[in-house]
């Protein structure tokens, strides 16, 4: 496992419960013990659209992290993301 560098402030996932990958980095952040707000945007057409407003497409998951985004994107993804903003060694 990585080592955890700093700890974000907030954390914003815009998901569907169907997602296979939305379901893997939910795992991801609770192992971590990471706080994050979840926003389901299939059921709420307002997280759909600030998810599409974020990452410029209509994929999930898509996580804003102290204002930086990813979309579309598996826990790899995520790690590398963490990492190059100095949250991950």
């Amino acid at each position: 496992m990585m080592k955890i560098l700093k700890q974000p402030d907030r954390i914003i996932l815009y998901s569907r419960p169907i997602c296979g990958w939305c379901q893997e980095v939910k795992a991801w952040l609770d192992e971590r013990g990471w706080k994050y707000t979840a926003r389901d945007a299939g059921a709420d057409p307002s997280a759909r659209q600030r998810a599409v407003d974020l990452s410029g497409q209509t994929l999930v998951p898509v996580i804003e992290v102290d204002g930086l985004v990813l979309g579309d994107f598996g826990v790899d993804q995520l790690e590398a993301f963490l990492q190059k903003h100095g949250y991950l060694e």
